[in-house]
């Protein structure tokens, strides 16, 4: 079968085209959506990108969890298609209560850019199946507004249910507590996290690693989990 991922593009929306060139190279076919459209077109999955919608005006990710295509989101989560928020796009899940907790100012106050260590605290979703279970990753991070918050009982909730997906490792680039980078809800098919898998899909293009300058491809392994996970409820 051809797997099908949908890519929406708000206004302000910065790396769309670089999601949908991850999903072309993991193997599936990529689907550009629109925002202000109720049609997710039948995709298979859906990847919120990152950037700065609507200016990043109120709150990040504010306006756009309001956008008409939202409403399709949610009940396309809620009916466990994969979705995955990358930066912007994680902002916009936590301000549709698709995930639980908040995404603040860096406590630096300052935008960061990136090549980040993150620990894989969850292998069991429909974003990180390919990954394994304290498997350290690297992938870009760039965000000014990326500290993750929750109450302490949400806290305590995300890491007792086992919800945290990844957590920054080496160091906390933003401030988040307790180093979370990235979260899933409790089906495991909506995942969110600050750092950015699909600049890492591509040697030549990714992060440093031993090998070779800008050969890590980490991130690919987000885009194949998917489709290991479409194809796996298909069969």
């Amino acid at each position: 079968m051809t797997v099908r991922i949908g890519v929406i593009t708000w206004p302000g929306s910065l790396d769309d085209r670089d999601a949908q060139r991850a999903v072309r190279l993991a193997g599936a076919e990529p689907v550009a959506l629109w925002h202000g459209s109720h049609d997710l077109d039948g995709v298979d999955a859906l990847v919120l990108p990152g950037g700065f919608s609507y200016g990043d005006y109120l709150r990040s990710g504010a306006i756009a969890a309001l956008s008409p295509i939202m409403t399709e989101v949610k009940d396309a989560a809620a009916n466990g298609l994969p979705v995955l928020g990358i930066c912007n796009g994680f902002q916009m899940l936590v301000e549709a209560h698709l995930l639980p907790g908040g995404l603040i100012r860096n406590d630096h106050q300052h935008f960061v850019r990136r090549d980040q260590k993150l620990t894989v605290e969850n292998s069991d979703t429909a974003w990180t199946n390919q990954f394994k279970t304290g498997q350290e990753i690297v992938i870009p991070l760039k965000n000014g507004e990326g500290g993750y918050i929750a109450s302490e009982e949400t806290l305590d909730r995300l890491e007792g249910e086992g919800l945290v997906a990844f957590r920054y490792a080496g160091l906390n680039p933003n401030g988040s507590l307790r180093d979370i980078a990235g979260i899933t809800n409790e089906a495991g098919n909506v995942v969110g996290l600050m750092p950015h898998p699909e600049h890492a899909t591509e040697p030549g293009f990714g992060p440093d690693t031993s090998a070779a300058m800008r050969s890590g491809t980490d991130g690919l392994g987000f885009f194949t989990s998917a489709i290991s996970a479409i194809v796996r409820v298909a069969a």
